[in-house]
């Protein structure tokens, strides 16, 4: 009897465990699919963390692609290349940036990357779902996400960690608007006098 009682046990956490991953799988689909959308989109986001400053700033994104500035610096992602302007030393960095790097710009990379390889949780926390997630590999270097987002399946907050560090991403004022692919490249026209560096 006590052996039955303790299968029956296991077999419900099972049950619960896969229940809640399948629950978190759909409110990131239902969230890829508002966010994600073909056009492309807009927002106002704070960024924290306890490696920088804070900073404020405005995103676009569209896919992979997007464009984030802040009062001390402007990125450009066209899905391969990247480039940084830094204001204070009128530079433009080029590289290929890494996971990690990619979403410290743009918060919405999750979006690509929560299907493959990422052991998934769901609660509800007050009027917003919470998805955790937790890589798999911990060598990829985003190890753990933690996302709140709106009933509206619009992200609030996005906190991921990279080895001991965690950075916080506070996104509002989306807003979805058609973007032109010449938004993501940097144009060089607009900074004429900036000493471009490739770093590839």
């Amino acid at each position: 009897m006590k052996t039955m009682r303790i299968i029956t046990f296991l077999f419900t956490l099972v049950l619960a465990t896969s229940m809640s991953a399948q629950t978190a799988m759909q409110v990131l689909d239902k969230t890829a699919a508002v966010v994600g959308r073909k056009g492309g989109a807009s927002a106002n986001f704070h960024l924290s963390s306890t490696k920088f400053k804070p900073t404020n700033g405005t995103f676009s994104f569209k896919g992979r692609k997007f464009h984030a500035k802040t009062p001390q610096s402007e990125v450009w992602y066209d899905g391969k290349t990247q480039w940084a302007y830094l204001a204070s030393t009128d530079e433009v960095n080029i590289s290929a940036p890494t996971q990690a790097e990619q979403m410290s710009m743009n918060p919405y990379t999750f979006l690509t990357i929560y299907k493959t390889g990422y052991q998934m949780a769901l609660k509800t926390v007050g009027s917003n779902y919470e998805v955790h997630l937790i890589a798999q590999n911990q060598k990829r270097t985003i190890q753990e996400l933690l996302i709140t987002i709106g009933k509206d399946y619009l992200p609030k907050v996005i906190k991921m960690r990279q080895g001991k560090a965690w950075t916080t991403i506070t996104v509002s004022n989306f807003q979805a608007k058609k973007l032109s692919d010449s938004t993501f490249r940097f144009n060089a026209k607009a900074y004429p006098q900036a000493e471009v560096i490739d770093l590839r």
